[in-house]
């Protein structure tokens, strides 16, 4: 293997060796603290312009299952880990973690001290960072003006799509691809849903013509504020009075269409293992996040309230609408990899369906 390097904007240079994809990266640097779920991670769109750190040490070592990605292809920049399993040993396994990055063309880099990586993010906050290879020049010139912009647009399906139960068909709902990860499609379905899956530039008046019983706001990439395209839209829908539920991305969205505001967070919320506190009865649920953005919780309109927040610094972690048929949170309820504590609130959709 050859040996690379990864160069942060604060002047801190790791040496390690490449695998996958050959070449230089220049993304955003965030952790996740999974510890299983690697293939989840690496195809779910909400990590969209971002080089993603693995805390757990031992990456790969059950290999590449088609059947287990959040989406079609990787949308990370890179991948860095302390440890690359070489050999995988599963029974489910149809490839390598080296094979699957080379083929979607991901820079990929290991040996390098993870725990301190990770130790300089949380203590100065996310930053950008360049992979480069030995013999490359070490340029700092495009660490600093790197952004990412247009996450969604570069994430979101080209077109509808259809996903029916196998038995009756109880509801029909219209899932608003922001960046879905599938297993969101999944649970709808396993409880009777007809999914409707649309472009997430979709319009109201759309929507409005598949006569949904309910509008299902997905995750996703990116700056939510970004978005003023796709919140008005949202906006819309509200004034309709349609059931509907956000997850992450969707979260924020929702709660940027009724005047609510954002942040962006220090080093953001990435892993299985999230602390989330609901108010109404003070219980702790063990969620998988990956967010970079927060819901101000005093910025919530009137009539709206934070139903989860986040037992370790207090961010918002969900809301309930008393003035609509609408809820959403900040977590990922279908964790797929990760608890499945909070499955419940998919429930929780279908009943405020079956209910208007």
């Amino acid at each position: 293997m050859h040996k690379a390097y990864l160069i942060l904007e604060n002047g801190t240079i790791f040496e390690g060796k490449g695998f996958g994809a050959f070449g230089e990266a220049v993304g955003e640097i965030v952790f996740t603290t999974a510890m299983t779920g690697y293939l989840e991670t690496l195809t779910d769109p909400s990590y969209y312009g971002q080089i993603v750190v693995q805390t757990f040490p031992l990456i790969g070592n059950y290999g590449v299952i088609p059947s287990d990605f959040e989406s079609k292809r990787p949308h990370v920049r890179a991948y860095i880990v302390r440890d690359w399993c070489q050999e995988p040993s599963n029974f489910r396994c149809e490839g390598t973690l080296d094979a699957f990055l080379k083929q979607n063309e991901i820079v990929g880099l290991y040996g390098i001290d993870t725990r301190a990586l990770t130790k300089i993010v949380r203590e100065s906050g996310v930053m950008n960072g360049k992979i480069v290879t030995k013999g490359s020049a070490m340029s700092f010139s495009d660490l600093k003006s790197y952004t990412i912009t247009g996450a969604v647009k570069n994430t979101t399906c080209e077109k509808e799509e259809i996903f029916s139960p196998d038995g009756e068909v109880k509801r029909r709902v219209v899932l608003y691809d922001l960046g879905a990860k599938r297993n969101i499609c999944r649970e709808l379905v396993k409880r009777g849903c007809e999914v409707t899956v649309v472009p997430a530039y979709t319009s109201a008046e759309r929507t409005l013509e598949l006569k949904p019983d309910g509008v299902m706001l997905s995750n996703g990439p990116g700056d939510p504020a970004e978005n003023s395209e796709i919140i008005a839209e949202i906006a819309k829908l509200c004034d309709k009075k349609i059931p509907m539920f956000g997850i992450c991305l969707g979260h924020q969205l929702l709660a940027l269409s009724q005047g609510a505001k954002t942040e962006k967070l220090k080093y953001g919320h990435r892993g299985a293992n999230q602390p989330a506190a609901q108010t109404a009865t003070g219980k702790v649920y063990i969620t998988s996040q990956n967010h970079g953005y927060a819901v101000i919780n005093e910025s919530l309109p009137d009539g709206a309230r934070a139903a989860f927040v986040n037992a370790n610094d207090g961010t918002c972690e969900g809301v309930d609408y008393d003035y609509m048929p609408a809820f959403s949170v900040q977590f990922h309820p279908e964790a797929c990899g990760g608890p499945l504590d909070t499955a419940f609130l998919f429930d929780k959709f279908t009943d405020l369906i079956d209910s208007n």
